[in-house]
């Protein structure tokens, strides 16, 4: 798919990977959904990127929200082409803490944002892409999640975070196969440690720690990074079902 012209819905675009592909997308000339709860930093970035940019307050994890966007977004740029979902929380936590258990209801946040808000918007998405005129190939939209190599390599305190990254993968193949008959292609990013708002309060110095547990390149992945392979992924017809790791060789210890 060409980006030129096209609408590309950024799920938790004010900022971090978010941020970085809905800057990219623009570059490329495409139409950008910036859809996120942080209005302020949502706003200061759509009047960054200009009138081919447009913020909207976006709950993941609420269907009417999430509705209303996809709506807004059709009555402003006429069409939605594609679909990043970048929104997600890391809330750590190990199964029997200090305190004891964890709270069930901390697990079940972590998977709400994560999982079941993930889903929520490729099954809205999807439905507004389905109505597009497919190009000459039988194309009609691109969705791309972002999952974590803790999807693979969880660390004691991510069984909530695994957990949630883990089902974003399970699912990505079983919808790209349905989706097929549409014409929308759906794939999942992995990141290891990438130099996000996450990893923004540490000290430098355990920044720099974690970036040398990548064998190459020895630093934190940076967000342009990401937003270039989602670029490529968009405009790369054969990519489907499929999830890629981007994390520079990491496999990560138990703790």
């Amino acid at each position: 798919m060409h980006l030129q012209n096209k609408t590309i819905f950024v799920t938790g675009g004010a900022s971090g990977l978010g941020a970085a592909c809905a800057r990219l997308m623009i570059q490329a000339g495409a139409n950008v959904v910036i859809a996120d709860l942080n209005a302020e930093t949502g706003i200061a970035l759509a009047n960054e990127l200009g009138d081919a940019a447009l913020f909207l307050a976006t709950n993941v994890t609420d269907e009417t929200t999430v509705q209303n966007s996809i709506k807004v977004a059709l009555e402003h740029f006429g069409s939605l082409h594609g679909v990043i979902n970048c929104a997600g929380i890391g809330t750590p936590g190990k199964v029997i803490g200090r305190d004891g258990p964890i709270k069930l209801e901390t697990f079940s946040k972590v998977i709400t944002v994560n999982l079941i808000g993930t889903f929520n918007v490729i099954r809205l998405t999807s439905a507004a892409m389905i109505e597009n005129t497919p190009e000459e190939s039988g194309e009609r939209g691109v969705i791309i999640n972002t999952a974590s190599v803790a999807a693979f390599d969880g660390q004691i305190g991510q069984a909530a975070y695994s957990a949630s990254k883990g089902g974003i993968v399970g699912m990505t193949l079983p919808i790209a196969r349905e989706l097929a008959r549409y014409g929308i292609r759906v794939m999942t990013i992995a990141p290891g440690i990438f130099d996000t708002p996450l990893l923004g309060s540490l000290p430098e110095n355990a920044r720099q720690s974690l970036g040398q547990q990548v064998p190459f390149p020895p630093r934190l992945g940076r967000p342009e990074e990401y937003a270039a392979l989602a670029k490529h992924i968009i405009e790369n017809e054969m990519l489907n079902g499929e999830t890629i790791r981007l994390d520079g060789g990491i496999r990560m210890s138990p703790k």
